[in-house]
């Protein structure tokens, strides 16, 4: 965890300062949290972590416990890789063998006490270049891998971070997931950078329920389908207490109204597009439309050919700083200096790199006033999914999260999934899944009009079938390939509702 440093420096400037809060948990100043971390990380170094070595944290300690570990593995010089604890015990034999870290972190010492030796006092030294942090991602499905970044892909962003989040020292930030999610773990890093009190939750659920965390902290870390969980309690007839004034959101896209439902209660929505490999590449701020994050250049390419499309031609007319210019919808590439290293033990994964640009396949589009120059701030993007997740009908190509934004829209449709499912003619037809408000049935009827209305006939979803809720991954992206999966096995979870002819 690339942050071991400035809590040391928070620690010796304000030692009282309140550090992180969990549960039912006594507070932990940033002075008790260095001087644990110091005692672990002298403890990794008598049991032979060396510095650049993976140290795989897999605790059952909680979140304190993992986040005293991830400081302690950065003051060693080592790699912090993140264990999921929702893995099985035959998952965990597996995805450890695959990537094979050089030690494996089951327990802490839990000594407050540094060693008498004084080989906790100082932390070993290190540079920006060196590997620092490792997090798992596995996108809609499959075996997570492993991806490793180096220290200043973090740190670096840090500035941009407090700027566009206005997170300060005084603020207390809700971390409501798993540190193994690097949305999660980026949300607690930063939030230690700057001198914050950090609370940990293990859900957004949690933080609204018996221990009343939402009431009590300034600025929350999540993903959009969390942020509406937070917007039906603050809405309720009987709502939380609550002070948030900042929520940053990321993992998918804003749904229909959230940030003006948001507004209503006084909260500021800062929404980013990112990747695990590519960290920060698009921000939101004000609803504007997701620009060039700070540092990072945006290219839309052929998927075909590779080459540019960035600019292509004229829409519009000027906005007084010049022509607009569109893209085309393409596979975003990115030149930054937050891309990760790559992944663990040579797994293969979306990641692709070429000459100092990177990409993970997203589709999307990108509109310019400046000859579409790639850190213009005028640009905007506007993403259209995952290019493995496009779905092919007959000679037509339809992007999933197009016809999920137009069913988000119909009222009484909680959430929805889009796929495609195998047919003998076209190859595929669009399938959706739909969950209603409240447990409400499908109106058929209402939906398909809305296709009708502002679909065009291949986008049209001609199965659908209705579910009470969703499986997502850890960053809130829905799962396609579970639900795909499920479909095809016939689970009972999915009843269906009705299949339209294809004319």
């Amino acid at each position: 965890m690339p942050v071991a440093r400035q809590v040391l420096a928070h620690a010796a400037t304000a030692p009282d300062r309140v550090a992180v809060l969990a549960g039912d948990a006594p507070p932990l100043t940033y002075a008790e949290l260095a001087a644990r971390a110091l005692t672990e990380s002298a403890a990794l170094m008598h049991d032979g972590v060396l510095p650049g070595q993976v140290v795989a944290i897999d605790l059952a300690g909680g979140a304190v416990d993992a986040l005293v570990a991830l400081l302690a593995v950065d003051l060693a010089g080592a790699v912090a890789l993140m264990c999921d604890g929702t893995w099985t015990p035959a998952q965990r034999a597996e995805i450890l063998a695959a990537t094979g870290p050089d030690h494996h972190l089951t327990a802490l010492t839990r000594s407050t006490t540094p060693p008498a030796d004084g080989s906790a006092d100082e932390p070993v030294p290190v540079s920006d270049d060196d590997l620092a942090w490792g997090g798992f991602t596995s996108g809609s499905t499959g075996r997570p891998r492993a991806v490793v970044r180096s220290r200043g892909s973090w740190t670096r962003s840090f500035d941009a971070t407090s700027n566009l989040t206005t997170i300060t020292a005084a603020d207390t930030v809700l971390i409501p997931g798993p540190l193994s999610t690097s949305l999660f773990c980026f949300g607690a890093v930063h939030a230690f950078a700057v001198g914050a009190t950090v609370r940990l939750a293990p859900s957004v659920a949690a933080a609204l329920g018996d221990l009343g965390e939402l009431g009590a902290c300034d600025v929350v870390h999540l993903v959009p389908a969390a942020l509406g969980v937070v917007l039906d309690a603050l809405a309720s007839p009987t709502p939380p207490a609550s002070r948030l004034r900042m929520a940053v959101v990321g993992g998918a896209a804003l749904p229909p109204g959230a940030r003006e439902r948001a507004a209503a209660h006084g909260i500021s929505v800062v929404a980013y597009y990112g990747a695990t490999e590519l960290s920060f590449v698009a921000i939101d701020p004000d609803g504007d439309g997701l620009r060039p994050f700070p540092g990072v250049e945006i290219e839309i390419r052929d998927p075909s050919t590779g080459l540019s499309l960035t600019p292509a031609r004229p829409v519009g007319g000027t906005d007084g700083t010049g022509t607009r210019t569109t893209s085309g919808l393409g596979e975003v590439w990115v030149r930054s200096p937050w891309i990760a290293h790559g992944y663990l033990a040579g797994a293969r994964g979306p990641l692709r790199t070429a000459d100092r640009w990177a990409s993970v396949g997203d589709l999307a589009e990108l509109t310019t006033s400046d000859a579409g120059h790639p850190r213009d701030p005028s640009s905007r993007l506007l993403l259209r999914g995952r290019g493995t997740g496009a779905i092919t009908v007959g000679a037509a190509t339809v992007v999933p999260e197009d016809v999920e934004a137009v069913l988000r829209t119909v009222p009484g449709v909680r959430d929805v999934v889009v796929l495609g499912t195998p047919h003998p003619r076209l190859g595929q037809v669009v399938t959706a899944v739909v969950v209603g408000r409240d447990g409400a049935d499908l109106d058929l009827e209402t939906l398909d009009r809305s296709c009708r209305d502002r679909l065009s006939p291949a986008q049209r979803p001609r199965r659908w079938f209705s579910a009470d809720a969703l499986p997502v991954t850890g960053t809130g992206k829905p799962a396609r390939a579970v639900v795909q999966a499920d479909l095809a096995e016939q689970n009972p979870a999915y009843r269906p509702a009705r299949s339209h002819s294809l004319s």
